[in-house]
């Protein structure tokens, strides 16, 4: 049965951004430190993780992959979800495109990256319900560094606010939030470290353990890491 464009409207949209290995350069902070193989593992184990999230919080939740390369091989490696370009441009600049479009299909849009494993579905669904329900408009997902893991919304937010942030700074979450329009109130869930270089991997680890119910793949994540942390071989 056709699903009518008013059920999909009412429906949550997860857009995961994620660079394709083989196709761009990924983790690079990260694989300074560890080596590019250790990263690009990280890089498969987390987002294998957080898609395990995103499917234990369907159906009200619709996963995209947000995928950095246009060309049609790249978004063929990502399976189980339907894939989507973040565009050209900077990172604000691809988070605008990614919201509208997504808007477009659906009430409320949800974007995260690939680097947050030990995120919940009971998370994603509070983020869902909140933006469901007025006046709430946007939803925060802070994270240590400054910065956010999760920027939520179910209205347009104008090109010029997302550039007018400068990204991966100590103050990024907050002059966002600053940015934009006074109209709606914003609910900010728990602060998450984020995986930016080998800094963060012992505190993700823990975030990780103190899980009351890790999924297998969140699992598989954490005891790859005890491995990489322990400095034994790595899968």
């Amino acid at each position: 049965m056709a699903r009518h464009a008013a059920d999909e409207d009412m429906t949550t949209a997860l857009a995961i951004f994620v660079k394709t290995p083989g196709h761009s350069p990924l983790k690079t902070r990260l694989a300074t430190v560890i080596g590019e193989d250790a990263a690009l593992t990280f890089h498969r184990l987390a987002s294998a993780a957080v898609a395990g999230v995103a499917r234990a919080a369907q159906p009200l939740i619709t996963p995209y992959w947000a995928v950095a390369e246009a060309d049609d091989a790249a978004h063929a490696a990502w399976p189980d979800f339907p894939t989507i370009w973040q565009g050209e441009g900077g990172l604000g600049t691809r988070m605008h495109h990614v919201l509208e479009t997504l808007l477009s299909r659906h009430g409320s849009v949800l974007l995260v990256g690939a680097d947050v494993p030990q995120l919940t579905s009971g998370q994603l669904t509070r983020a869902a319900q909140a933006l469901a329900e007025p006046p709430v408009a946007f939803v925060f997902g802070p994270s240590t560094d400054g910065g956010f893991w999760l920027f939520g919304s179910n209205t347009p937010v104008q090109l010029a606010i997302w550039q007018s942030v400068r990204y991966s700074q100590g103050d990024t979450c907050l002059a966002l939030r600053r940015a934009l329009p006074g109209t709606g109130r914003i609910l900010e869930l728990p602060v998450l470290t984020d995986v930016d270089n080998a800094d963060d991997l012992p505190r993700v680890l823990g975030a990780l353990g103190r899980l009351p119910e890790a999924l297998p793949a969140q699992c598989a994540l954490a005891e790859w890491m005890k491995l990489q942390l322990a400095g034994s071989p790595t899968a």
